[in-house]
């Protein structure tokens, strides 16, 4: 019995922590989309987001496209394929890889210093100090950052396409022997539009759930330093889960048969 109690405990502490978050999800997007939007706040953590995740996002997808290429032609060149790797290098960056290393390194970067900004905040009193001051912080704090996250990690997803892209065809053209005309030629020849937009798609909701863990990792920290850097790994952890389950959740509306 005491196996089943143990399962017990876990599996309400499971439901008590998704129904806590999917409360706080809530009240911040009906708070945010009731009341005034903060643009300046939603501009910096769009800028924050956006804009200084390229260097990283950008190295990631340039790698993960010439590694492509490289194994790629390893495993083809034994059935005589070669032809195919221009379009697997961009189905795998625009449905799978590009949207993927993205939020998963974006969720490391962001994700982890909106848990460490909002839990100082916490420890410091100053979201109580909003509240006092008749600011919701979950206007003023959570929702900018949500809708930054939703809008800033499908236009990184895009760049890193086209980068990861770019670097199948410089291994390939350099290195493998493809002709530059031809390499682009049968990139386009097999991808289509759904390719694309379900990486968007898979970007949006990547961005939505890294910044809601950090955002609620960080808003219910407590304990000083020490439970700030308890929810900073808290919330890497589970953005990277989540993402993880999420991935394979669009999958399956966009490809299953």
């Amino acid at each position: 019995m005491n196996f089943l109690a143990a399962i017990g405990r876990a599996t309400l502490a499971l439901l008590s922590t998704v129904g806590a978050v999917v409360l706080f999800a809530l009240g911040a997007v009906v708070s945010g989309l009731t009341g005034r939007l903060y643009w300046r706040q939603l501009g910096r953590q769009m800028l924050e987001m956006g804009y200084f995740s390229l260097p990283v996002v950008g190295l990631t997808a340039v790698f993960t496209g010439m590694v492509l290429a490289l194994q790629s032609y390893t495993g083809f060149a034994r059935f005589e394929a070669q032809d195919a790797i221009p379009t697997i290098v961009v189905l795998s960056m625009t449905r799978e890889l590009g949207p993927v290393l993205a939020g998963l390194m974006v969720a490391g970067r962001v994700g982890a210093s909106i848990a460490a900004e909002l839990g100082t905040m916490r420890v410091t009193e100053q979201i109580d100090a909003l509240t006092t001051l008749a600011t919701d912080p979950l206007r003023y704090l959570v929702f900018p950052r949500l809708l930054a996250g939703t809008i800033m990690l499908p236009a990184l997803v895009l760049v890193a396409d086209v980068i990861g892209v770019m670097g199948g065809w410089l291994v390939s053209v350099y290195k493998l022997g493809f002709g530059p005309i031809e390499y682009i030629n049968r990139t386009f020849e097999h991808l289509e539009t759904q390719d694309v937009v379900s990486g968007l798609v898979k970007a949006a909701v990547f961005g939505f759930l890294l910044t809601l863990m950090g955002c609620y990792h960080g808003y219910r920290s407590k304990g000083g330093a020490q439970g700030v850097g308890a929810a900073t790994t808290r919330a890497v952890v589970s953005a990277s889960i989540l993402i993880l389950i999420a991935n394979y959740v669009v999958t399956e509306l966009f490809f299953a048969r």
